[in-house]
């Protein structure tokens, strides 16, 4: 499922969000209607001769991947992957890699050999969808609460659309409580799942923000709606006129299939993760083999045709490869439930999905009758398997399917200067979490600088290379970026001088960023927020220091009455505050680190914390001033009362970073 937690990187790696870079779109980049520069007109697209490339047959794909995976696989430490390739409507090849079982040494078999394609679930959602789209049974346009059986309330009047599902534009925000669980005790029904509604963030149709949470409520809606349970429908009407007898959506899979499931693996330890359980089912629960997933590529490569047998038909079928929303041009755009992958000159349309083992890309070259589908079994040293799956389309595409490039766009250097300065700042990504327990993690992984490098170009650190570097970005037409080593574009929205919102090609179908409100901006926020806990540190350090000093040295306490009681208050209060931010923090980072801590079994630590916080940061920042009030007033030295200065400065940013992001309160959704 995908994607994506930032919650920035570690939610998008643990859960399908597809953050996994695609490649290069070749639409020409559009002049922003908020500029008015001079622009060499030189977009031209560069041409590339077929001939001077392979054919794209069995022998030579079978050489070249067997040479790609089996090194990849070594210098990644992944044990096993399977990929497959289909062409014209038949598989072209089916071949599993490694091990699907590292203590038995037993091999990947593309036929039978069963992996997680996270993510990639939602496709079977939004084709189960669109079939009753074409049975009249579902209007993509209508609100969805009249399919439901309980309410989501509009946000500034508008209320949700299967359309604004489809195209991660829903609005909700991102959503972790009870995604993944290894313990069957702490999985949930699909009802229970989507009856504990998150947060609207965002109007309807207008910001792409991936969403686990609506794919899932996209299939509640098939089952109310088909009158199924969700699974039965996805094997009544999918899984069985394709003939994909090794797929399953049901958790854990059925014993039949037990035998041939895949383990799962995380770095560094040769113990599988274990059989993960998805809640949101429709978002990522699948289960199938390579050659099972090729059937499902044919069938969307031929518009809902498998054999004698359609699960779509084929204008409903065009219409869901086709019907693109436009929300950052000229970036690749979200269609129904896939999204665009363009490359080459070429129309793809994509999806991927990640658990926290099991890594995954699909790929449709909708007009060359090709997919590609590729999973390995562990996300790698350092999780680079997501840059393999990258560079194997990329490669793939080029070595077989090549076409134009595009050429650079030349904008004049005072002007490229002027806006990469106007980029220079800081942002936050669409898919967070604003009002929940977990929100403060925007303050550390979802928020991100742009950089001017002073040379009319700009840096976004936290967008790297396959080698891990930050990819440097030259403007090639107004207000729109490209890596200066590759095709990949960047492209912002600018209004009268001022950056609304920019993305990136890999990511721009279901996130992009907006500039951060002062008020919660990282920029000054995060070294104020070090620097108070430092303060509260070492006033708390002081205290048992200065007793063993005056013990040393048999020294009296000099202070007395008022004096001694604020001096030793504010040092519980410093105490108190710093062990519940500490706290807070190190059950985030828990939580994150272990996905079956995600459930209603550790909700009481969650209220707990909350309650902590609602009551003791507010009353440390109260105590503080007092504190102050007392040493200002008293003949205490100069250095006493800077330091009781600097308490009230350190325990009121906690109490403004408290509020900014929803570390107090009650509610345990998150």
């Amino acid at each position: 499922m995908r994607p994506t937690f930032v919650l920035a990187s570690i939610l998008a790696t643990l859960i399908c969000l597809p953050l996994a870079c695609l490649a290069q779109s070749v639409t020409p980049p559009a002049v922003s209607a908020s500029s008015a520069v001079a622009v060499t007109p030189s977009l031209e697209l560069s041409t590339a001769n077929d001939a001077d490339h392979p054919a794209l047959n069995r022998p030579d794909l079978e050489a070249w991947l067997d040479g790609y995976i089996s090194y990849a696989l070594a210098r990644a430490n992944i044990p096993g992957a399977v990929v497959v390739v289909v062409k014209d409507g038949k598989p072209l090849l089916e071949k599993g890699y490694g091990y699907a079982d590292l203590a038995t040494h037993k091999p990947v078999d593309a036929q039978t050999t069963l992996f997680r394609p996270g993510s990639i679930s939602k496709l079977f959602t939004w084709t189960a969808v669109m079939q009753l789209v074409e049975a009249h049974k579902l209007d993509l346009d209508a609100d969805v609460n009249q399919y439901l059986d309980f309410k989501i309330p509009p946000y500034e009047g508008k209320p949700i659309t299967l359309r604004n599902i489809m195209t991660h534009t829903s609005g909700i925000e991102e959503h972790a409580h009870g995604l993944i669980t290894t313990l069957p005790k702490d999985a949930t029904t699909l009802e229970e799942y989507v009856k504990t509604v998150p947060t609207r963030i965002f109007a309807p149709g207008t910001t792409p923000s991936y969403s686990n949470y609506a794919t899932s409520l996209a299939g509640y809606i098939v089952q109310r709606v088909s009158g199924e349970s969700y699974d039965d429908y996805i094997d009544q009407h999918i899984f069985a006129p394709l003939g994909m007898v090794h797929a399953s959506f049901r958790q854990p899979v059925p014993k039949a299939l037990l035998p041939d499931l895949s383990e799962g693996y995380v770095p560094g330890k040769d113990t599988p993760v274990g059989f993960e359980i998805v809640n949101p089912a429709p978002a990522g629960s699948a289960t199938a083999s390579g050659a099972d997933m090729g059937r499902f590529m044919i069938a969307h490569l031929q518009n809902g045709a498998f054999g004698d047998h359609r699960i779509l038909s084929e204008a409903t079928a065009k219409e869901m490869h086709s019907t693109a929303l436009d929300i950052l041009p000229p970036l690749h755009r979200m269609v129904l439930g896939f999204y665009e992958a363009n490359t080459n000159g070429r129309r793809v349309i994509a999806h991927a999905g990640d658990l926290q083992a099991f890594h995954s890309d699909l790929y449709l070259f909708l007009d060359d009758g090709v997919g590609l589908f590729v999973s390995f079994n562990s996300p790698g040293k350092e999780g680079v398997a997501g840059k393999i799956r990258v560079d194997l389309f990329n490669t793939f595409a080029n070595r077989y399917l090549p076409g134009p490039k595009l050429a650079d766009g030349k904008v004049d250097p005072a002007t490229a200067k002027l806006h990469a300065q106007q980029m220079e700042g800081t942002y936050e990504g669409s898919r967070r979490a604003d009002d929940t327990f977990i929100s403060v993690l925007n303050l550390f992984t979802d928020q991100s600088k742009v950089l001017a490098d002073g040379k009319g170009s700009i840096i976004v650190p936290s967008l790297t290379d396959l080698s891990g570097d930050p990819i440097k970005w030259q403007e090639i037409a107004p207000y729109v970026w490209r890596d200066i080593n590759g095709n990949d574009r960047l492209a912002a929205k600018v209004v009268d001088g001022k950056v609304q919102r920019y993305s990136a090609e890999w990511i721009s179908p279901f996130m992009l960023w907006e500039p951060v409100p002062w008020w919660r901006s990282a920029a000054w926020l995060k070294t104020s927020l070090i620097l108070a806990l430092g303060a509260l540190l070492l006033t708390v350090l002081a205290w048992p220091i200065s007793a063993l000093v005056r013990r040393r040295y048999k020294l009296p306490y000099a202070l007395v009455g008022a004096d001694a009681s604020a001096h030793r208050v504010i040092r519980v209060t410093a105490l108190v505050v710093l062990a519940t931010v500490l706290a807070y923090a190190g059950t985030v980072v828990t939580f994150l680190s272990n996905f079956n801590l995600l459930t209603a079994s550790t909700d009481w630590l969650v209220h707990l914390l909350r309650l902590m916080a609602l009551f003791l940061f507010p009353i440390g920042a109260l105590v503080s001033v007092w504190n102050a009030a007392m040493v200002l007033r008293s003949e205490r030295v100069w250095t006493a009362k800077l330091w009781a200065v600097v308490l009230v400065l350190s325990l009121v940013c906690i109490l403004w970073v408290g509020l900014a992001f929803h570390m107090m309160g009650y509610s345990a959704s998150y």
